[in-house]
């Protein structure tokens, strides 16, 4: 088991805060392992309801009342989207004052789960969305074992790359074939796994739904409804694009990224580091790792994340805004990056504070006036 102390404190911080933390993140991410590191970190009572367990389901759902009204201390309810009508139960439960309980929730996200939710806890409850392994848990030298395999637990401690793949194959069929039905999904499993396995082969490229419909012989619509089911179960994220108050032509389609980087080499068939040397969507793999990796590094409250682009080719991987700081990212698969018209026209035309240019060498170093090289084995001690 990895120690997951920075995601554990920043729960704990929240958990004084709100009456309910909501852990959002799809299964096997580690949300009740890290649920039990939070506990541990309370150093109080612990009471910890599974839903998959038959005879915590029904010990909820028959009264859920008389199950929850008297404990104290942390209550944990895992796989709470299998009974959402606890939500209006949680409300009430959660204004007592003194308050004798705190609530955290474990649940795949889905848009259902995040209504009711939301509409029932307004004001009281905060969503913490957990994501695969950073590089302050496996460390910078396992870059590449992290690259290669994910950052799903079980997946990237696997004894063996084998072994790995095989749990990513048994995570993507369960996905399709069952997680989905529970959280209300009605498009049929084989469709879904198919067009996740389109996805694979465009990952990080620029959406185009027409593309897509055409290989499936349905409405633009009907696609993007399928993009969205996989986006707000957390396995795709969609990047938007920044619209500058320019003269200039932009790019206003997302792009579109598996979220989880052994995930999608397991999609497109690559099962080794040999095999990802050698497979063209290396580069775009390895752009997906380093913003995921990026973007969780740069989370804060209020951050939000976009990509820009022209019609004349300048762009930026990454852009964020927080405050009066502007920044961009860019992404090298190289060991020796070197300043582009592109990254200029960006720094120009974004005003950015600064531009941030990953690559895969060791060594970080200024590149021009507000560009610098970022090492991606430096990205704790550099970013």
């Amino acid at each position: 088991m990895i120690p997951r102390s920075r995601h554990v404190k920043e729960i704990a911080r929240r958990l004084r805060n709100f009456e309910v933390v909501a852990i959002l993140g799809p299964r096997q991410i580690g949300k009740t392992t890290l649920a039990r590191q939070v506990a541990e970190h309370q150093s109080g009572r612990f009471h910890h309801f599974d839903l998959e367990d038959p005879g915590a389901l029904s010990r909820l759902a028959g009264d859920a009342n008389l199950a929850l009204r008297s404990l104290k201390g942390l209550v944990v309810i895992d796989e709470v989207q299998r009974l959402p009508n606890l939500f209006p139960l949680l409300r009430v439960l959660a204004d007592r004052r003194p308050r004798p309980a705190r609530f955290l929730v474990l649940g795949s996200a889905s848009p259902d789960l995040l209504r009711q939710s939301s509409e029932s806890l307004a004001g009281r409850i905060n969503y913490y969305e957990l994501n695969g392994l950073g590089l302050d848990e496996v460390g910078n030298q396992r870059l590449r074992r992290r690259w290669l395999r994910g950052g799903f637990p079980a997946a990237y401690l696997s004894q063996s790359n084998l072994t790995c793949f095989e749990w990513l194959e048994s995570f993507a069929r369960t996905f399709v074939e069952r997680d989905l039905a529970q959280l209300g999904v009605r498009t049929p499993g084989a469709t879904l796994r198919r067009f996740w396995a389109m996805l694979a082969h465009r990952h990080g490229q620029t959406w185009n739904s027409s593309e897509f419909a055409r290989s499936f012989g349905v409405a633009d619509t009907t696609v993007r409804h399928y993009l969205d089911i996989l986006t707000d179960t957390l396995v795709v994220r969609q990047l938007p694009p920044w619209h500058a108050d320019l003269k200039k032509r932009q790019v206003k389609a997302p792009k579109v990224y598996i979220r989880d980087s052994g995930v999608v080499h397991h999609l497109l068939g690559i099962r080794s580091a040999a095999d990802l040397d050698v497979h063209p969507a290396r580069g775009s793999t390895w752009e997906g790792l380093v913003l995921d990796l990026v973007m969780e590094r740069l989370r804060t409250a209020g951050r939000e994340f976009y990509y820009w682009r022209t019609h004349t080719g300048a762009e930026v991987d990454l852009f964020t805004v927080y405050g009066r700081e502007r920044r961009g990212v860019e992404v090298k698969l190289t060991s020796a990056p070197t300043v582009t018209p592109s990254m200029r026209h960006a720094v120009a035309d974004l005003d950015l504070t600064d531009l941030v240019v990953v690559h895969a060498g060791q060594t970080s170093f200024p590149m021009a006036e507000r560009i610098r090289a970022v090492s991606a084995h430096r990205l704790l001690e550099d970013l």
